[in-house]
């Protein structure tokens, strides 16, 4: 079993993605265990963050480390928040304080133009230096809300309404989210991705 350092404090992301990759034989364990500081994310696109996120977590631990870059991308607000989701808000603000945010600055947008798109990239580094990363991305598309509804989730959730399901992304079972959702689709690829790298690691050690 290896262990990949997951470069976020958040244990509802822990969780989401060790669920995600019990089909891989890794234990994922949060950058917080080490006391990783938090990177500076001055990246200008969700992959640029994501590989320097990953990066640092590797660098302070010396292991394999795995990140993603996250966020909600508005149609009417020209893409934002996108990669300033988690900080919409300001610097420390909590899931609350931005969802509001977002609610308040969409408030003038009509029903038919509130289109929006969760987006994830996952970067994995096999070590602080890796001139090759292994990055995948995934897109949710959807609407936004006009308040919060459900309580499952974290984030945006409870904001972003998924068509196909008639309900929003806080509102969906666990096991359905982890199918379809924009960190689903990204993790699905990585881990293709890492059982081809265990693989080759195996038949072929350094």
């Amino acid at each position: 079993m290896v262990n990949i350092v997951l470069a976020s404090s958040n244990r509802g992301k822990l969780t989401e993605l060790t669920d995600l990759l019990r089909e891989v034989p890794v234990t994922v364990v949060a950058q917080s265990d080490f006391n990783v500081p938090e990177a500076v994310e001055n990246g200008l696109s969700f992959i640029e963050n994501a590989i320097i996120k990953a990066r640092n977590a590797a660098a302070f631990t010396e292991c394999p480390a795995l990140a993603d870059d996250s966020g909600i991308s508005v149609d009417a607000l020209g893409g934002a928040p996108g990669i300033y989701s988690a900080r919409y808000a300001g610097d420390g603000a909590s899931d609350a304080e931005n969802l509001e945010k977002l609610l308040a600055d969409t408030e003038h947008v009509p029903d038919e133009q509130r289109q929006c798109r969760f987006i994830c990239v996952v970067a994995f580094v096999r070590n602080a230096t890796d001139p090759l990363p292994i990055v995948c991305e995934g897109i949710w598309f959807g609407r936004l809300l006009r308040a919060p509804v459900g309580t499952s989730g974290f984030g945006y959730d409870p904001i972003f309404y998924v068509p196909d399901r008639d309900s929003s992304s806080a509102e969906l079972a666990s096991e359905v989210k982890n199918k379809i959702s924009h960190r689903a689709q990204a993790l699905r690829q990585l881990v293709r991705a890492l059982s081809e790298e265990f693989s080759c690691t195996t038949r072929f050690p350094s």
